[in-house]
């Protein structure tokens, strides 16, 4: 059976005869470094390619995001075209630029605002590439650097806490490549999901299971978080300081980084309060701030404490005095106990006040609410740059100088500092299922470049093969959408 192939490279069906000759009806897919040899009818390893009629097709749509003018319908076919539209070709379906010799699958030509430009468009494969997970809780997950397991296996570890949050750090080439080859087809597995916002159920060593979903609430220990904490403890002194002068003679924020103390507190100090002599545990800061008043964990403000009395230390009786109100809260307002001091300055619980309840509602309420994110975080060097120019490093200079802008799926990205194209994109700012795999194993992510035609010439770019982006409408695999509104 003789076999053909879309693209007109002449290595490519070179190969392709070779394997005729042998009477094979079979198609050589060299999308990727596996080379699958795809029979009729069937698809690669992948589900990206297949074999149709013995040619090699990229089976998803190719995707065209549209900003229009005014709302119109997309039906996801050449025919709904709207040319009153912004146009933009993602990479979304393209095709790679593997092998190393091949240009981007679609280089195409527009103008905007009066500039003629160029988007290069094309699937990165990336090996170097992670998830950035933030997932807004004050609860503690696990010992920093902890593993962070997939089905057993390792995907990740914990990172350090950013405010407010915990982080993760997901996938990377070591994992996907530098351990068993369990371990890599899990981690690829584990971050599609998650890019893809599916939900992923994960173990930290020493630390708990979670469930997390890009733009989901984390679900940790099987309890769904429900808010981010205002701030540490001495931040929520800060903000509601003047709120509680007045209704309480002592505050204690119990936070798992700074407990804040009212009292001692230079906020406490500014409004004119008289100290209250309750000592807390743990080590001194600075005025009313205290560092590791308790292990951490999930109840008390991030804390392992069930109690909150349990943080104080000693309340010192020529300071103190009955009668004493003691408000007690966690840097969310989801624990929260009213005490008052006995004749032998002990501290009893008692209804809380009016004026202080709404208080503790109203730290709830400036809480945010607990999302998980999920940050894609990939590297694009290698044959990728090659299938824009002839001359890579050119292109990383332009991108490099904002010659050239970059996006993923047609979603801003944030660029990294220092040599070569690293890059991190919100995977909510882009399109659903922008992602694929491949078996090295790997994970497969648009990418593109846009930039001056006259630059991209300059850049020793495949000038001769712009095509124009109107010709896209009688592409087969057209799928036109709208742009995805931004992420929560």
């Amino acid at each position: 059976m003789t076999t053909t192939r879309q693209s007109t490279d002449a290595p490519e069906e070179a190969a392709l005869a070779a394997a005729a000759e042998r009477g094979q009806d079979i198609v050589v897919c060299d999308a990727c470094p596996v080379l699958c040899r795809i029979r009729p009818g069937r698809s690669g390893a992948c589900d990206r390619y297949a074999n149709r009629d013995g040619a090699l097709v990229r089976m998803d749509p190719l995707v065209v995001l549209a900003r229009a003018h005014e709302a119109v319908p997309f039906l996801g076919a050449a025919e709904a075209w709207p040319a009153h539209a912004e146009k933009f070709l993602t990479g979304i379906g393209a095709g790679t630029t593997y092998p190393d010799y091949k240009p981007a699958p679609f280089i195409v030509g527009s103008t905007i605002d009066g500039i003629d430009m160029v988007t290069v468009v094309t699937e990165g494969i990336f090996s170097y590439c992670g998830l950035k997970l933030k997932i807004d809780t004050d609860r503690w997950l696990g010992p920093e650097c902890a593993p962070v397991r997939a089905g057993g296996e390792q995907v990740g570890h914990v990172t350090t806490a950013e405010y407010g949050s915990q982080m993760l750090s997901i996938g990377g080439v070591r994992h996907l490549t530098g351990g068993s080859k369990h371990e890599g087809q899990v981690t690829c597995a584990t971050m599609l999901a998650l890019a893809g916002r599916e939900a992923v159920e994960l173990a930290i060593d020493g630390g708990e299971q979670l469930t997390v979903q890009a733009g989901k609430p984390p679900v940790i220990g099987g309890v769904a978080e429900a808010r981010m904490r205002v701030g540490c403890g001495s931040a929520t002194i800060g903000i509601f300081a003047r709120q509680w002068l007045g209704h309480a003679d002592e505050v204690i924020v119990i936070d798992d980084h700074i407990t804040g103390v009212l009292s001692e507190h230079q906020a406490g100090r500014f409004l004119g309060m008289k100290p209250a002599g309750i000592r807390v545990r743990g080590r001194r800061s600075t005025p009313g701030r205290y560092f590791q008043v308790a292990n951490p964990g999930t109840r008390w403000g991030g804390t392992d404490i069930e109690d909150p009395l349990e943080i104080i230390d000693r309340i010192e009786p020529k300071t103190a005095w009955p009668g004493l109100r003691l408000l007690m809260v966690s840097t969310t307002g989801e624990h929260a106990a009213w005490f008052v001091l006995d004749e032998a300055l002990a501290p009893r619980p008692a209804p809380m006040p009016e004026a202080i309840g709404r208080v503790v509602s109203r730290i709830a309420e400036n809480c945010e609410p607990a999302l998980t994110s999920v940050l894609f975080m990939a590297g694009a060097g290698g044959s990728l740059r090659a299938g824009v120019t002839e001359n890579p490093v050119a292109l990383t200079r332009s991108v490099q100088k904002g010659q050239t802008r970059v996006t993923a799926g047609g979603a801003k990205v944030q660029l990294w500092p220092g040599g070569g194209i690293t890059y991190m994109v919100d995977v909510l700012a882009m399109p659903l299922d922008s992602f694929g795999y491949v078996p090295t194993p790997a994970l497969v992510a648009p990418i593109e470049f846009t930039l001056p035609r006259d630059a991209y010439a300059g850049l020793g770019g495949h000038v001769e093969r712009i095509r124009p982006l109107e010709s896209l409408r009688d592409e087969p695999r057209l799928e036109l959408r709208a742009r995805p509104t931004a992420p929560p």
